[in-house]
């Protein structure tokens, strides 16, 4: 079912459907008019004759005719109008998607440089406090090395204490059995004065 084309859109169909007109037909009749051929042809006949060759042209049976020119179409000039219109829109927008990743792009390098400088200014505070954080520990160093020095004195004395505490013990061990023997001996030396 063929739907009709109203207002533009019959025009435009009209301009793209309208097929140039073939060049100018030769009128055989029209021509043998102008020559005085007419009559020539047997009555009745509807045949158009040949044209004739001019008595003095000598080129080897080449016919001569003039060049057909066909009118220039006034849809042409429209459609070339709309063709470059429509280009114009077309490269436009490409443009304008080009220059839209331009500045996307342009965009995306301003966050990532102000991202940079951000960084830069952290790692400089790091590094500001790590500096710091150096000449203390830099101004600590003597009390570490004596707070080093009080631990190995304070191992070496309770080394010193076990050795006492163990020669204690064993001085203990053969301290008791004599001081029992004289206590006895001393215990039985007064009962036998008694």
């Amino acid at each position: 079912m063929k739907m009709a084309a109203t207002g533009q859109e019959a025009a435009a169909l009209d301009g793209a459907v309208r097929v140039p007109a073939p060049p100018a037909v030769l009128d055989l009749k029209r021509g043998a008019e102008q020559r005085g051929d007419v009559g020539h042809d047997a009555p009745g006949e509807n045949a158009v004759s040949a044209p004739r060759r001019p008595a003095g042209n000598n080129d080897g049976g080449v016919e001569t005719a003039e060049e057909a020119t066909e009118p220039v179409q006034p849809d042409i000039d429209e459609l070339c109008r709309d063709m470059f219109d429509k280009m114009a829109v077309f490269l436009q927008g490409e443009l304008t998607a080009t220059c839209e990743d331009y500045k996307l792009l342009e965009n995306m390098n301003k966050l990532t440089s102000l991202k940079y400088m951000e960084m830069k200014d952290i790692s400089i505070n790091i590094s500001r406090n790590l500096q710091d954080l150096n000449q203390k520990y830099a101004s600590l160093q003597p009390y570490l090395d004596q707070i080093n020095q009080i631990e190995e004195q304070v191992t070496a004395l309770e080394q010193a204490a076990y050795k006492l505490d163990t020669y204690s013990k064993k001085l203990d061990g053969t301290v008791r059995p004599s001081i029992a023997l004289r206590s006895c001996s001393t215990y039985e030396i007064r009962l036998g004065q008694v």
